[in-house]
């Protein structure tokens, strides 16, 4: 990820970039002092030139969040701020670090449907580093399983029979069914939404050493960090 975002040279090879190449970046954790008064409309506006807070932060659902202090906020609300920030861009590739870290499982999800609403407005590329592979396999169009080399890639249907794959986490992929009737909002607290939703999702426990990433999602072992 920091090859492709320019931060670091590669040691052999090359990397190469379509000219003007648009970038959006979301790290995993943003360490904030809590003694810094900086709000959230602020730190949107922080090297990004005519940047539009309210539009940015309605297009993530934290429309409210504007003049909140960015030290006060919760670990979904950070998660949110982080993308629109990385969203207003107008990335052609938005690559994204553990996007749902500091989120409660019950907003993982739809951290997860954020990313696929701004890739198709934005017509963009998405980059996704994750270790929750039941997410990765549920909602993401490709994996690169990355053990120190590439392991396998492909379709997360097709990744997840791969006997390489199979060494390396176990049968662990399971597909379930559920009744969803609420929603979660920024903060991960439960909205009734007054109506009954059947979801299919894959389910896996949390493996001891994974890591995914992608084109729109990746994996790759604790092993390679």
């Amino acid at each position: 990820m920091r090859l492709l975002l320019g931060l670091t040279k590669p040691t052999s090879g090359s990397v190469q970039r379509r000219a003007g190449l648009r970038l959006g970046y979301m790290p995993q954790r943003l360490q904030i002092d809590a003694s810094m008064p900086i709000s959230v409309g602020r730190f949107l506006q922080l090297g990004i030139r005519d940047v539009d807070v309210p539009s940015a932060l309605a297009r993530v659902g934290a429309p409210q969040l504007t003049s909140a202090r960015l030290a006060d906020l919760s670990g979904g609300e950070m998660q949110r701020v982080l993308l629109a920030r990385a969203a207003a861009r107008r990335p052609q590739l938005l690559v994204l670090d553990e996007p749902t870290q500091g989120v409660d499982l019950g907003g993982q999800g739809e951290v997860y449907q954020l990313i696929a609403q701004l890739r198709d407005e934005l017509q963009c590329g998405v980059l996704l580093v994750s270790h929750d592979l039941h997410l990765v396999m549920a909602a993401t169009d490709r994996v690169l399983c990355v053990n120190q080399h590439i392991c396998c890639h492909g379709h997360p249907e097709q990744v997840s029979r791969d006997p390489v794959y199979l060494e390396m986490f176990g049968d662990k992929l399971a597909p379930y069914s559920h009744q969803h009737n609420h929603h979660h909002n920024i903060s991960g607290d439960v909205v009734d939404d007054g109506c009954s939703h059947d979801h299919d999702h894959a389910l896996t426990p949390p493996p001891s050493s994974s890591a995914p990433s992608g084109s729109r999602t990746s994996s790759k072992s604790d092993k390679d960090q």
